[in-house]
């Protein structure tokens, strides 16, 4: 399966979602304001943590390192700050 068809796609449905919303023109709600602050953590998320287990035993470390990155972005509340801890944390264990 080629796989531009599906990225070419995927942005059309992104672009026309988000021209949409400029389009109407129409206020967020505050509760929606105050759900969609999290859903950059919630992506997150669900792309690390499928991959904690690892594989040749490297599960320790993979937990190790998502504990102390969640204990940078949780201690600093700067995202970009969790996944450069984690990432030299994982990077300096192995």
């Amino acid at each position: 399966m080629n796989p531009l068809p599906i990225i070419l796609g995927m942005a059309a449905v992104t672009y026309a979602s988000r021209l949409t919303g400029l389009w109407l023109r129409t206020r967020v709600p505050p509760f929606w304001e105050r759900f969609l602050r999290f859903v950059p953590i919630a992506v997150f998320a669900a792309l690390v943590v499928p991959a904690l287990p690892g594989e040749r035993g490297e599960a320790g470390v993979r937990l190790l390192a998502a504990a102390l990155a969640a204990a940078a972005s949780w201690r600093f509340r700067k995202l970009w700050l969790g996944i450069t801890v984690g990432m030299a944390a994982y990077w300096g264990l192995r």
